[in-house]
């Protein structure tokens, strides 16, 4: 009974700790926060280095990408010289030294050695090119390395023209194998190509490595479907030499944040290229490293990308010392503040809930906004780099709005745009601030576009890091139209003007040649003829058989003078004249040809067949002309075949006419159509080798073309085409 008061009144343990709850919870909150500073402070300090080598690995990604850019560029020049051969089936040296004047290369691309053209030429085309090149007055084209080869690749153009370019004209690039490599690349796929490193003949004891860009030339312009379609219409390359170290050095700058090396892979095989190193080489090891490989033209490269050492690749990590500092004295002042916020908590709360509320409604609003827009909208941070993005934006990139995020807005496009004011350089900038430009775009997998962007600045919430909204519209279409009506304006305004020119010039020296033939040749032939004709009826007793001999080949060398003169006349006078189109049956009019062959050499006995119904639109004395001289041939050149046999049809949108006779080497077929070019001997054909030049004449003026196909000892047939209805009315 005694002891119950005193255990009554005896305090128990939970009320004598119960003064003390408050400070325990507050030392609790103390160790708390102790503990999740030092938890906190090791996640920064992994964070530092994985933020620290994402923006490394970004910046090697930007690096790779501006020198693959810098090579679409180079194709790009190369593509423009490709199109001037497209408008003019041979621009001269002086129409070349235009477009590259034109194209401010010294001050845009300073790290290109020139801009060229390198011609496509066959053993059996090499002297025509030379004798070309010396008659339109470019001076002597000398072909080096010297030596008999199957296809030469000289220079024929370079600009600009310094010494060293000028020396380069005519080195023959076809014979150097690592030029050939990348040249017979970009010839049979019809696409830009590569070289591998090789020392410009321009960089004479000059180290470094350079390297040439290829884009192949074809004829009329339209790349052929199959590579043997693309070998037989080449023309030649334009190409691109530049050093690649000036070509790093003016798109990269001055580098102080990475080293980086430059591979060529190809192949499995691996040769350095270019090394950029800094000043002053640290003993330390690289922060990071990182290496990326890609296909350019051809050609595989890697890159190896090496950091600076970790005190200089991640400054703020000493600076995340005085943040756990920092750290620790705020977990004081949370544990002398613990006891205030079981008392604001509730209050805390409910604001929080209608918070919550009004941002959720907001939030929503604008993601209906983004989601359902048809233009492209993206949110950017003070880097310019996207947050996010809506889906008409990843449709007009060709990126998925998921992929857009993280990438710098700026490396969408392909232009070199600074600003001027503000984050973007526009076209306006209104006074609340809003910029307006057009910037020409990177599609991913497709062709380049145009896109009219509008930037507004956009605050973002506390914490967030937004600075701007930037809307993005598709405008190729309306700009590509309006820049096609003015390039077609310009050509055509250009090609109207240069032909006139030509036909013009082309028919003063046709007149001035007929009459000089008519008139100055034909009287000392007469005279010629006349007087050994009269040697020959008053002093033939004496001279000797020699001499007599001697005057009858006088004679007859000016009597072919006189039939070579009146081919001339005839050829000439078939480019003159207006061509007075009729219905013209070909088929009757072989029939007659046929028969006047048979009437005026009756022991040449040749199996003829015509086929019926072949009618065209033409004029029919040139159409005659034509035909006289295509049957004519295959009579000549059948004489001497046993069974001697000429066809005369029409398939496949062309009319042919074959036969059976001493045919000719393809190699020559160029020669056909020249006047006087004869490939066989005068003493077993006779003719004045002028025969189809006026055929091809004839073809032309009609619009048509021609072609032959031949084999020696099997025959020969030649395939032309006229307009007109090809089958009877």
């Amino acid at each position: 009974m005694d002891d119950s008061p005193r255990q009554r009144s005896a305090p128990s343990i939970a009320d004598r700790l119960r003064p003390l709850r408050g400070h325990l919870w507050a030392l609790v909150v103390l160790l708390g926060s102790v503990g999740s500073v030092f938890i906190l402070w090791q996640m920064a300090y992994e964070r530092e280095l994985r933020a620290a080598s994402v923006s490394f690995v970004s910046n090697t990604q930007e690096i790779a990408e501006l020198l693959r850019q810098q090579l679409v560029n180079y194709e790009l020049v190369a593509g423009g010289g490709a199109s001037l051969f497209a408008s003019v089936d041979r621009p001269t040296p002086r129409q070349w030294y235009g477009y590259a004047d034109g194209m401010e290369l010294a001050r845009r691309f300073p790290e290109m050695v020139g801009l060229g053209f390198a011609g496509y030429v066959s053993q059996s085309r090499l002297d025509d090119l030379q004798i070309e090149w010396r008659q339109a007055g470019w001076g002597q084209l000398e072909v080096r390395p010297h030596g008999l080869r199957d296809y030469y690749g000289p220079i024929l153009y370079l600009e600009p023209r310094t010494v060293e370019n000028v020396d380069a004209i005519g080195f023959d690039m076809y014979s150097e194998p690592t030029r050939h490599a990348a040249m017979e690349a970009a010839l049979e796929t019809g696409e830009a190509a590569m070289s591998g490193p090789v020392h410009l003949i321009q960089d004479s004891g000059r180290p470094g490595t350079s390297l040439l860009l290829y884009l192949p030339v074809y004829r009329g312009g339209d790349r052929p479907a199959t590579v043997e379609g693309r070998h037989a219409a080449m023309l030649g390359w334009v190409y691109v030499p530049f050093r690649l170290d000036r070509f790093i050095a003016a798109k990269l700058g001055d580098r102080r944040d990475m080293r980086f090396r430059i591979y060529d892979v190809t192949a499995g095989a691996s040769q350095l290229l270019y090394t950029a190193d800094l000043d002053e080489a640290s003993q330390e090891p690289p922060a990071f490293t990182h290496s990326i490989e890609f296909d350019t033209y051809g050609r595989r490269w890697r890159m190896e990308f090496d950091s600076l050492p970790q005190a200089q690749a991640v400054p703020r990590l000493a600076g995340l010392q005085n943040t756990l500092a920092l750290g620790l004295f705020a977990s004081l002042l949370m544990y002398a503040v613990a006891w205030m916020l079981a008392q604001t908590e509730s209050r805390a709360h409910g604001i929080a809930l209608r918070l919550t509320e009004d941002f959720r409604r907001s939030e929503q609003r604008f993601r209906i906004a983004m989601t359902y827009s048809a233009i492209g909208k993206a949110l950017l941070d003070s880097q310019g780099r996207i947050v996010e993005a809506n889906p008409a934006m990843g449709r007009i990139v060709g990126i998925t709005p998921q992929g857009l995020v993280g990438k710098r807005f700026d490396a969408l496009f392909e232009d070199d745009e600074v600003a001027t004011r503000g984050r973007f350089a526009g076209d306006s900038t209104d006074d609340a601030g809003v910029h307006r430009s057009t910037r020409r775009l990177h599609r991913e997998g497709g062709d380049p576009r145009h896109a009219q962007l509008t930037y507004s600045p956009l605050p973002g919430n506390l914490g967030q890091d937004i600075v701007g909204l930037v809307q993005v519209e598709d405008v190729t279409k309306r700009l590509r139209a309006e820049a096609k009506v003015l390039a077609l304006n310009r050509t055509l305004e250009a090609r109207v003007a240069s032909r006139t020119r030509e036909l013009s010039q082309a028919n003063q020296e046709l007149e001035a040649f007929a009459y000089s033939v008519s008139h100055d040749l034909r009287a000392p032939l007469r005279a010629i003829d006349g007087f050994s004709r009269i040697l020959t009826e008053r002093y033939s007793t004496t001279f000797d058989e020699a001499g007599r001999g001697y005057l009858e080949r006088v004679r007859n060398a000016a009597s072919r003078m006189g039939e070579l003169i009146d081919a001339l006349l005839k050829m000439s006078r078939l480019g003159r004249g207006e061509v007075k189109r009729e219905r013209v049956d070909l088929s009757r009019m072989a029939g007659e040809i046929v028969e006047e062959l048979r009437a005026s050499d009756r022991s040449h006995a040749v199996e003829v067949e015509i086929a019926p119904s072949m009618f065209v639109d033409g004029d029919a004395a040139l159409l005659r002309n034509l035909l006289g001289n295509l049957i004519g041939n295959a009579w000549k050149f059948t004489r001497g075949s046993e069974q001697p046999r000429i066809e005369i049809a029409h398939q496949a949108g062309e009319f042919y006419v074959r036969d059976n006779g001493a045919g000719f080497a393809q190699e020559y077929v160029d020669k056909l159509f020249r006047p006087f070019q004869r490939l066989h001997d005068q003493n077993q054909f006779a003719g004045h080798g002028i025969g189809l030049a006026s055929v091809k004449r004839v073809v032309e003026r009609h619009g048509g073309t021609i072609r032959a196909e031949g084999r020696e000892g099997e025959g020969a047939t030649f395939y032309f085409t006229l307009p007109g209805n090809h089958s009877e009315p």
